[in-house]
């Protein structure tokens, strides 16, 4: 939890949810993990208790107290629509974000089918993002071809901004039935980081951004990763790719300019 982050994608995280469990590849050398693990058993710690799960019910009005408008992860160290985060705590971190209208909140999740339930279920009592509360962004993570039915699962939900996170990229990916404006409208790409670190290829990073630019999507390519990431840095093809969704709306402008605490 920071009002600050390092992450290229965003501005700061917020995490009402810490620690999760594994369901899929990307998961293997999960960086929160290793993060949290550092500081099992330390008294006193936020990571006292490692990795397990716990809900910080301190932490759920958090961005209301920060003033300046910024991107916000949501989650950067849990997963919100992990199995046993119930519903009721789940609305909060919804009820918040509708309230702080001036941030833009990133939700990313690996559990799609829980996220699609969610939001078609909430949804007909008005406590989830549609495309009135341009807010709030929902994202997927899509680390190999297979788990591309997680992007499936999202591009029907009502949201602003649907996103995918491919990182930790770990194999080719074809997104041609899912990348569209009206559809999933950015995709994040990145490899993996750390002294494990499985390679990404500059092939399959290249074959993504002509997708994304044939689709007319923006794409953001963070980092190439490897056992150290600030030598081999971000650059593809010369140069960065930093392409953020158009969120230029009549209503998000309003929304950053007049509702921002003083």
């Amino acid at each position: 939890m920071s009002e600050h982050s390092s992450i290229e994608w965003t501005d700061a995280t917020w995490n009402p949810v810490t620690g999760c469990t594994k369901i899929s590849p990307g998961c293997k050398h999960c960086y929160a993990e290793t993060f949290a693990e550092r500081f099992r058993g330390v008294p006193g710690h936020p990571y006292e208790q490692g990795f397990d799960l716990r809900l910080w019910h301190d932490r759920l009005e958090l961005p209301l107290r920060w003033k300046k408008p910024r991107r916000i992860f949501v989650n950067s160290m849990s997963d919100l629509f992990h199995d046993e985060v119930p519903d009721a705590f789940v609305d909060a971190v919804f009820a918040t974000m509708r309230r702080a209208t001036w941030h833009t909140f990133q939700v990313l999740t690996k559990r799609s089918d829980r996220l699609a339930a969610y939001v078609r279920r909430r949804g007909r009592e008005g406590l989830v993002p549609a495309r009135d509360m341009p807010n709030v962004w929902l994202g997927v993570s899509v680390e190999t071809q297979r788990y591309v039915t997680r992007a499936q699962d999202l591009v029907d939900l009502p949201a602003a901004v649907r996103f995918l996170s491919c990182e930790p990229l770990l194999g080719p990916l074809d997104l041609s039935g899912v990348l569209a404006p009206e559809r999933v409208n950015w995709v994040i790409v990145g490899g993996e980081s750390g002294r494990r670190a499985r390679p990404v290829t500059a092939d399959w990073v290249r074959a993504i951004r002509e997708q994304c630019s044939g689709a007319g999507v923006p794409f953001f390519f963070k980092q190439w990763g490897g056992t150290n990431k600030a030598r081999t840095g971000r650059l593809l093809d010369g140069r960065t790719w930093d392409e953020l969704p158009d969120t230029t709306s009549q209503r998000r402008t309003k929304a950053l300019t007049t509702h921002a605490p003083a």
